[in-house]
């Protein structure tokens, strides 16, 4: 089997990134990122479009090359104790189009030397957000079963994030879902390899990955009242 978008290089690219994070190191291989890196990851979100617009046309691949689906390798490290300036992974993010920020409900997929994978949902909502989703989930428990438990996310997905340890404010403790109304994100993980990642059909498993999560991201829109 071939080698697709993504390749060896890239994953060695970002395994030298983490021995070598520094501005002169970078500055000697920016080449090199642009290369095995960026251009793949951009010309992976040309090709994923077309599958997304099929799975929702409420979701969006943006090809460019800052501010688009791809993250920046820049990190913020204006708040961190870590002074390191690159990151040492590869984020693709399809976000809702109403989405502006990180914590919209999106399709996402994290490149990274021993941690890859595919991921649907909302990362770190706010309060107000959060809080929707719980009477979502409580107005319409079977549907919400049907969406983060049916076979063909459960097959592939983890539920995963942070979570409360006790019920949240307002909701009753012995509540029959409590432990999905605890969660502070509501995101499925589905872990994968570098092998997998850098086949030459990973482009339809992707989007076969991402029609599976489907339900429980249309489940989360809708509880957010925007359109799937």
């Amino acid at each position: 089997m071939g080698e697709g978008l993504f390749t060896s290089d890239l994953f060695r690219f970002l395994e030298d990134l983490r021995k070598h994070n520094d501005r002169a190191w970078f500055a000697k291989n920016k080449e090199r990122y642009i290369d095995v890196v960026q251009e793949p990851a951009l010309e992976f979100v040309r090709g994923f479009a077309g599958y997304l617009r099929k799975i929702s046309p409420e979701f969006v691949a943006d090809d460019r090359p800052s501010g688009g689906s791809l993250f920046r390798i820049y990190r913020d490290i204006r708040f961190s104790k870590d002074k390191s300036p690159y990151k040492t992974h590869v984020g693709l993010d399809f976000r809702h189009r109403r989405g502006k920020d990180v914590h919209a409900p999106s399709f996402y997929l994290h490149l990274q030397p021993g941690e890859t994978f595919a991921a649907a949902g909302v990362w770190q909502p706010d309060r107000e957000t959060l809080d929707k989703i719980r009477e979502a989930i409580v107005k319409k428990p079977d549907r919400w079963k049907r969406a983060a438990y049916g076979k063909p996310f459960r097959s592939r997905f983890k539920l995963s994030g942070d979570a409360l340890k006790r019920a949240p404010a307002g909701f009753p403790a012995d509540h029959p879902l409590i432990e999905d109304l605890k969660w502070k994100d509501h995101v499925g993980t589905a872990m994968l390899d570098a092998r997998t990642v850098t086949s030459e059909d990973f482009l339809p498993m992707y989007a076969k990955l991402c029609q599976a999560s489907a339900p429980y991201v249309e489940f989360l829109c809708g509880a957010l009242d925007l359109p799937f």
